[in-house]
């Protein structure tokens, strides 16, 4: 998280936060989908698909990658990419309870 100050901060929190900032592109999720749609993916389909770059979707794969939620095996010369099932069931796991917590003022007494 950069030079912020992170200590008064939990684990889950900076965790959450580190997650949902790399899917805080379109592009990232644009191509999250793609691969959740093919179950895995060559970077080469992903540019043809997205329509951008390959440096930058490979960029973007890269950010994905760091944290987990895309793994990519090399295969050739090419790598392919396929969701992180756990690593997604671990973000749906922490994020529940954020939006559980948010949806949880249904009265008319907040804001």
């Amino acid at each position: 998280m950069g030079t912020t100050k992170t200590e008064q901060y939990s684990e889950t929190q900076i965790e959450l936060a580190s997650l949902l900032k790399v899917l805080g592109h379109p592009a990232r999720i644009a191509i999250v989908q793609a691969v959740m749609k093919t179950d895995s993916c060559v970077c080469g389909d992903l540019v043809t698909e997205i329509e951008l770059a390959q440096s930058t979707v490979s960029q973007h794969l890269k950010e994905l990658k760091s944290v987990g939620l895309i793994k990519g095996t090399i295969e050739g010369t090419s790598v392919c990419y396929c969701i992180d099932k756990e690593r997604w069931q671990h973000l749906a796991n922490v994020i529940t309870p954020l939006l559980a917590d948010g949806l949880a003022c249904n009265d008319n007494s907040c804001c």
